[in-house]
């Protein structure tokens, strides 16, 4: 047979052909144009070759596949929008052709007239995932590393090559609908009992009894394609399609409120193409496909949410010219939630780890947050009692700070006091090399400051982890002054090491999250004075697509948090530095009304013992007279949520405390879930176009106050013409550049 660069093809005595997928220039398998063109090869060599009885597909590597290389989709559109100015007509429909090309080729493979097989053997997502759908038999391999999912709503496009039309041909109508608009991930066992999958088997086995499939006579025909088909859960016009439409549509919309074009899309696909023959049924999805491609969400989602993210996960903010260091030994100062949230991160990603705390019982106790951690994750089969003990192995809890010797790096998590941290930072550098890299992990002190306890301030570094750290998936780096390139290196590399999205930040109050989520608050504190209700406050909130509301995250936070930091700020920068009415309004509810938030059980929601659900405090009608509902603008309020957190990052460009663009929209997503359909704060605003968004705030500002004032930046971006990815290109994203 043929050489292919990204395949290999081998057929066994039986006339079974096996095709390898292994990549040879990438860890995981992508689709590209050369990998679309070699498998349509591969597929036409298989139709055609008398002495092939069928085909089984597997990959070389630890996975499967991630599905299509979303870059590609970058280029797709980025030649769409070149071409539209000139003629529309021929741009869509170059982009239609460009949007079924995995689609078609897959319905061809499922209609050469042989059997073929996909044994899956890890990770098998998107694309790939459609692939094997179109494959007439599927085995997977009986581990936890196998995960198949159509994720691409996630990224706000949707799975565009058959997903939405051989999922619910196989699976329970209503299992589908949910696997498709969410992304959920299936493990084998789920998959089979949607039947999705045939087989599932131990590893070592997964290619024989592939083939086996084929030699035990595998119809070469999908069940679609057979006279008498019967859809899994009836026809849509029944009874069952009576009981699913209506409260599916409903669903989405509480879940999504309208937000994401490609979710509605899915529903639209999988309704209309259930109706019709399944060639209709893929032509309706690929108009679907097309038309979503060219949404202002793909777009911006696309670059925030895959390409952007990719590319600060395999560190594009590093130093380039400072070598790569091993993580030999971490120290972590203070064994609170946070500082064992960190030891606990760090011992998973096989660093060992010093934990210390003032005492060995509160060293221990910390010790025990990971070991809590990890019997959570056996419980649901996640993980196993030798792993547990692995990871607590790697980690020392001690009140001894000479056991810190060896460290490359520290990272201090103690109380948020300038003298305490003094303290952990001079008992540290006394035991460490010169060489040796420390961390605070303060997330309202200044790292210039915090760095004048220290010996050697270009080996300081502020880390700033997001609570619970387990779970959070951004890590803050904030440089001080006089912090270094090796301290950055290190930093980048820790923080790549625990598999979490590093954004480097330069100093400054709250750096660049806390001041855009506290903004967040601060609106919603202003609306409940001007009598909004509660209630529409936080479903506005919601239905602007932030994930939490803001008084349900400021009691989660803590009100007397708020008000120390307000006070702080007072102290600092003057009276003028917070609103005299926010002051009142937090110092009302902490000391009049004694509500500090969640960690009381009173805050603006109320928390009653479970099963009971948290309700907002009906005390909050009393606090200020109450405008009546139908005369609040809802548009207006969701408005004001976005263009209050999307100002404060235009203004942290502005000061340089973030250079990137792709870190502010990356960050605002994952540290506080800003709209993710938007792209992020900065996509927000160059999706509309910084000239209606200036009009949006100038608006806003004459009837809400200063806080909506356009900064200078965004008035010279207008008369400029400019977007943030065009001012603020990032080095060597040209492909960016042009399609924002």
């Amino acid at each position: 047979m043929a050489d292919y660069k990204n395949f290999t093809v081998e057929t066994d005595a039986d006339g079974i052909a096996l095709i390898t997928w292994n990549m040879p220039d990438r860890s995981m398998n992508v689709f590209t144009e050369q990998v679309m063109d070699e498998l349509e090869a591969i597929i036409d060599r298989v139709a055609g070759d008398e002495a092939i009885k069928g085909a089984v597909i597997t990959s070389g590597k630890e996975t499967f596949s991630g599905g299509a290389d979303l870059t590609m989709l970058q280029k797709i559109l980025g030649q769409f929008h070149a071409e539209k100015d000139r003629d529309r007509d021929k741009a869509i429909k170059q982009l239609f052709d460009n949007a079924g090309r995995m689609s078609w080729l897959w319905r061809k493979l499922e209609t050469s007239g042989k059997p073929w097989v996909s044994a899956i053997n890890g990770t098998c997502m998107g694309g790939a995932f459609e692939l094997s759908l179109a494959c007439h038999g599927r085995v997977a391999a009986d581990t936890d590393k196998v995960k198949m999912a159509l994720p691409e709503v996630k990224v706000g496009i949707f799975p565009g090559a058959g997903g939405t039309q051989r999922v619910p041909r196989l699976a329970n109508p209503q299992e589908a609908l949910q696997m498709l608009t969410t992304g959920q991930t299936l493990g084998p066992k789920k998959a089979k009992a949607m039947g999705l999958v045939h087989q599932i088997v131990a590893p070592r086995k997964l290619v024989d009894a592939a083939k086996k499939m084929i030699k035990d006579g595998l119809k070469p025909v999908q069940q679609w394609d057979e006279k008498g088909f019967k859809l899994p859960g009836g026809p849509v016009y029944s009874a069952a399609g009576a009981n699913l439409w209506p409260p599916a549509i409903a669903i989405l919309r509480r879940e999504t409120y309208g937000n994401y074009p490609a979710a509605t899309a899915i529903l639209k696909c999988v309704y209309e193409g259930l109706l019709v023959p399944f060639d209709t049924a893929l032509t309706i999805e690929q108009r679907y496909f097309t038309e979503i491609m060219q949404s202002r969400e793909a777009a911006a989602m696309i670059r925030s949410l895959f390409v952007s993210l990719q590319e600060l996960n395999k560190g594009a903010r590093r130093p380039k010219d400072v070598p790569a260091k091993k993580l030999k030994k971490v120290g972590v100062l203070g064994a609170g939630f946070m500082g064992a949230g960190i030891a606990y991160v760090t011992a998973k990603a096989g660093i060992p780890v010093v934990l210390i705390d003032r005492d060995q019982a509160s060293a221990d106790k910390g010790k025990a947050h990971s070991a809590a951690l990890m019997d959570k994750l056996i419980k649901k089969g996640r993980a196993t009692e030798a792993e547990k003990e692995k990871l607590l192995s790697l980690i020392t809890a001690t009140p001894d700070y000479a056991l810190l010797e060896g460290a490359n790096l520290v990272i201090e998590a103690v109380f948020e006091d300038s003298a305490i941290k003094k303290e952990a930072t001079e008992k540290a550098e006394a035991v460490l090399k010169s060489s040796a890299i420390f961390a605070s992990n303060t997330s309202t002190i200044p790292i210039t400051s915090l760095a004048k306890s220290s010996k050697r301030p270009r080996n300081f570094i502020g880390i700033h982890f997001f609570s619970p750290v387990d779970r959070m998936m951004l890590v803050e780096i904030i440089m001080g002054k006089k912090t270094g390139d090796k301290a950055l290196a290190l930093a980048m590399d820790y923080v790549r090491a625990i598999r979490k999205t590093p954004i480097v930040v330069n100093d400054t109050r709250g750096f660049y999250v806390n001041r855009c989520v506290l903004r967040y608050m601060q609106e919603a504190y202003s609306m409940l004075i001007e009598g909004v209700p509660a209630p529409m406050i936080e479903n506005a909130a919601k239905m602007a697509g932030m994930p939490v509301g803001p008084l349900a995250l400021t009691d989660e936070t803590a009100i007397d948090l708020a008000q120390k930091i307000m006070k702080q700020t007072i102290r600092d920068l003057g009276e003028k530095a917070v609103d005299p009415r926010h002051m009142a309004l937090i110092d009302a509810m902490v000391g009049k009304h004694g509500r500090h938030g969640r960690k009381n059980g009173k805050g603006f929601y109320d928390y009653p013992e479970k099963p009971a659900k948290k309700h907002l405090w009906p005390g909050l009608n009393d606090l200020y007279p109450q405008q009546a509902p139908e005369k609040i603008d809802v548009e207006e309020l969701k408005s004001r949520f976005l263009a209050t957190i999307a100002l404060e990052a235009a203004r942290v460009m502005e000061e340089g405390i973030v250079t990137d663009p792709r870190e502010a929209d990356v960050g605002s997503i994952l540290a506080f879930g800003f709209a993710p359909y938007t792209g992020g704060t900065l996509s927000y605003i160059d999706g509309m176009g910084a000239e209606a968004f200036v009009d949006l705030a100038k608006g806003l500002q004459k009837k809400y106050g200063k806080q909506f004032k356009p900064p200078r930046l965004l008035l010279e971006m207008v008369e400029k013409g400019e977007t943030f990815y065009t001012r603020f290109a990032p080095d060597g994203a040209g492909e960016m550049k042009k399609a924002a």
